[in-house]
């Protein structure tokens, strides 16, 4: 039996009496729907952003190519950041920031905890504020493999919380009950859809709609199967026995099958839908990094990522090195585009509705310097489309935390404060 379920009232479709939180369920197939009009959703168009994504690169962003070279509005993308040149208008970049944290990786969580690293984190000092209305307080994911766990989040208590490494366990967790894994793990080999289960109580909902609506629905269950099939995909390519050749490596770095662009781009992709049905506010994705060598573009990289971060300024691992991360910023500006392509039941575009953090902890991998961390801002309604400069050796000059500040109050969170800041910079974003 096929039903419609809400965490608000339940209602009948056919009556436009809808709760605020949908499903669609049969049987124990569970599928999230996107905040709609008919939920009961506010026609009024919210002063500030509702959610709020954080990226975090473990071996930091190659300075160079990541900061332009000039300031302010009229500033050439760099590198690192060319592929978001049709989103130009939606972030902004600045350099010279930092918490002024200690140097080396075991001081790399101060991204989001500031002065000391492994304190309350930004998103988890988000999440306790307006994260606790929604399914998921918040989302904590990662891509790549590393030297065993890294947290990036921090409760209030200091406690690292875990991270979802595979793209089919947080796609379980959006979509389906705990009692239908075995379930889900069929649908995604055989070539089924989730959506397939609950059609004809989500054609019945369809019919019920408003244009706007309807449209926002399609738009939402596309999105749904073209993530499908991308999984499908890559637990097929898993699957497939490995190739063999007699083709001898060189000792110093062995080469293995490296995913993590590949999962990377299908957590964006679930990312979106999680943002966009409502299941959460807050979420966080750590970019991880050891000596797994890429190939990009039909290209073999000269070392693994974490060697090509101590790169010693040979200008050839430089050169591999900004290619990941430049492959890092194409998944981004996917994202960003869908974001800004998926509307809000007010009508705004949900990247105006969320603000995405974009850093790391780490300043220069190379020498294990936590300063001048790359940082960008993207969303959120802010004002965009600068390069902001900031001189760390000028009286006054603003901390990272100074900047958090801002994203805190723009999300409702009341405070003054993050770690040892105690400014803001709304002068330059709002």
């Amino acid at each position: 039996m096929v039903s419609i379920m809400g965490s608000g009232r339940v209602g009948d479709p056919a009556s436009g009496r809808l709760g605020r939180r949908q499903f669609l369920r049969a049987g124990a197939t569970v599928v999230a729907l996107p905040v709609l009009e008919a939920f009961g959703a506010s026609a009024v168009a919210t002063q500030g952003p509702r959610n709020f994504v954080a990226i975090g690169t473990y071996l930091g962003w190659h300075q160079n190519a990541f900061f332009p070279k000039q300031v302010g509005h009229d500033y050439e993308l760099s590198p690192t950041l060319t592929p978001l040149a049709g989103l130009r208008d939606q972030f902004t970049v600045f350099s010279g920031l930092d918490h002024r944290a200690p140097n080396g990786h075991n001081a790399w969580s101060n991204f989001l905890c500031g002065m000391n690293p492994g304190s309350w984190s930004l998103d988890q000092m988000i999440a306790d504020s307006i994260g606790q209305k929604t399914r998921y307080p918040s989302i904590e994911l990662t891509a790549g493999s590393g030297e065993g766990p890294q947290a990036m989040s921090f409760t209030k208590q200091g406690v690292g919380l875990p991270q979802i490494d595979r793209p089919s366990v947080l796609y379980r967790r959006l979509f389906t009950s705990d009692a239908d894994r075995a379930r889900t793990e069929y649908l995604l080999t055989s070539g089924e859809s989730s959506l397939d289960m609950v059609l004809d109580d989500a054609n019945r909902l369809q019919r019920s709609l408003g244009p706007r609506d309807r449209a926002k629905l399609d738009e939402y269950f596309e999105s749904l199967r073209a993530v499908e099939k991308r999984m499908e995909r890559q637990i097929a390519a898993l699957n497939e026995p490995a190739a063999t050749t007699t083709y001898k490596l060189p000792d110093y770095d062995p080469i293995t099958p490296n995913l993590q662009i590949e999962a990377e781009g299908i957590l964006y992709d679930l990312m979106a839908l999680a943002l966009e049905s409502g299941q959460t506010r807050v979420m966080t994705m750590f970019l991880h990094g050891l000596g797994q060598v890429f190939s990009l573009d039909g290209r073999q990289l000269v070392a693994g990522y974490h060697g090509l971060s101590h790169h010693g300024n040979d200008p050839v691992m430089i050169r591999d090195l900004v290619a990941i991360e430049t492959a890092h910023i194409h998944c981004l500006a996917a994202f960003l585009k869908q974001l800004q392509d998926k509307k809000t039941p007010e009508g705004k575009s949900l990247l105006d509705d969320t603000i995405v953090l974009v850093g790391t902890g780490m300043g220069d991998a190379s020498r294990h310097s936590n300063t001048n961390l790359p940082t960008l801002v993207a969303g959120g309604g802010l004002k965009h489309g600068s390069h902001v400069a900031v001189d760390p050796k000028q009286a006054g000059a603003p901390l990272l935390g100074d900047l958090y500040v801002t994203l805190l109050q723009r999300l409702g969170v009341e405070t003054e404060r993050f770690s040892n800041a105690s400014k803001n910079m709304n002068e330059v974003l709002l």
